[in-house]
């Protein structure tokens, strides 16, 4: 489903940071032409300009059989303010900062040495970015973002003071997560919170490796839930990915930071940290992080040898709103313009079309395309949901049996 709002320019991450890897919650390619009302939509939208980037939070230099339980147990450390000595981000960061690591990433590079004069092709490795990474199992299991490992040859965690080379054990590049698998014993595995019910202004705790400045904590607040944002995935044609349901914060988070922790004041995990809206590349108090309820439920199908698969209902969208609605004479003021869909998806199936807005799905208003596509990330493939359109001044409400992606 590619319920992609056009919000206007393109962020552009600023030169020399990171990997662009990551494209999560895109949908199916429509095989069909976009009338020409979203050409006019796309065209409206253009003319605002956008005052900073999007910035993955990665910092670049010049599979098992059988289930593993993941984080810490929930009867984990208690924290305890009390003392002048001892403080709530003393507390916390003695923790957390055992259970976040370091992860150096080193590709290929061409050698102009004796070999190469000699006609002889000798690849080094080089380290070429780091990120961070959340130790999820005392086994070894870590999650971090795929665009941290992203064309990665070779990965070394740096986790209690020792240097381990990492393996692959799955990506989900959609949802920008993968887990890696060190060979350890006995690491101290993250205590894992919900992000379900985070509030606006509850204390929180960013831990990473900014600029690579490793076992790194920065404190602030929850600024917002459930927001919709997007980060540049292809430079050379300037196609943004479509990031939902992240967590705001304004604890300082820096290229390097991504992979790394969000945790609450009992230090447990509620995100993972993955973009930066700078102009400059670095915090400048606006951070987002991937909700841990999500991360979690992908990082446990990986682990247990599955294909993540996420629902998706087999269109492409664009917002309405009542600017747009007065000016192209719409029928409601609101929602999603289908604007293509996919042959024999669960869109067509039901019989929903080009031209249709939807304003509803599974009880959930719809007041744009990342409501929409927010709302259908928040079933499974599988599940029923009524979907609720306008067509033509008519709304109509019809059944849809949602698809999957894998």
């Amino acid at each position: 489903m590619n319920d992609q709002g056009n919000s206007s320019g393109s962020p552009i991450p600023p030169n020399g940071w990171g990997n662009q890897g990551a494209t999560p919650q895109q949908s199916d390619t429509a095989t069909k032409k976009a009338p020409s009302l979203l050409k006019t939509f796309l065209v409206a939208f253009g003319g605002a300009a956008v005052a900073c980037a999007l910035v993955l939070g990665v910092y670049s230099f010049i599979h098992p059989t059988s289930s593993t339980v993941l984080g810490g147990s929930g009867s984990g450390t208690n924290i305890t303010v009390s003392g002048e000595d001892t403080t709530l981000a003393e507390a916390v960061s003695q923790k957390c900062l055992p259970s976040v690591v370091n992860i150096d990433v080193y590709t290929k590079q061409s050698s102009q040495s004796m070999m190469g004069m000699m006609g002889q092709t000798s690849d080094e490795l080089e380290e070429s970015s780091l990120g961070s990474g959340i130790i999820l199992s005392s086994d070894g299991y870590i999650l971090t973002n795929y665009h941290v490992i992203e064309g990665a040859d070779q990965l070394k965690v740096n986790a209690g003071g020792e240097e381990y080379t990492a393996q692959v054990v799955g990506t989900d590049e959609s949802s920008d997560l993968a887990v890696l698998k060190i060979d350890a014993t006995g690491l101290t595995a993250i205590e894992v919170g919900s992000s379900s019910d985070l509030t606006v202004g509850e204390w929180v705790m960013a831990v990473g490796s900014p600029f690579g400045l490793e076992q790194s904590v920065s404190t602030g607040i929850v600024s917002a839930t459930s927001r919709t944002t997007s980060a540049l995935n292809d430079s050379s044609s300037g196609s943004s990915a479509v990031y939902t349901n992240m967590i705001q914060t304004d604890a300082a988070i820096n290229p390097g930071n991504s992979g790394g922790a969000l945790v609450d004041k009992d230090g447990k995990l509620i995100g993972v940290n993955t973009l930066i809206a700078s102009a400059s590349g670095s915090s400048s108090g606006v951070g987002f992080a991937i909700p841990v309820d999500y991360a979690m439920n992908i990082a446990q199908q990986i682990i247990d040898g599955k294909n993540p698969s996420h629902a998706q209902l087999g269109i492409t969208a664009t917002t309405v709103n009542s600017q747009l609605a007065k000016r192209y004479s719409l029928p409601v003021e609101s929602g999603a313009y289908v604007t293509s869909v996919s042959a024999g998806s669960s869109a067509a199936n039901a019989g929903i079309q080009e031209g249709d807005i939807i304003t509803k799905l599974g009880g959930v208003s719809i007041s744009s395309s990342s409501d929409l596509v927010l709302a259908v990330r928040s079933h499974n493939a599988g599940d029923n949901v009524e979907v609720t359109f306008n067509r033509n001044g008519q709304e109509n409400t019809v059944s849809v049996t949602l698809g999957s992606d894998s």
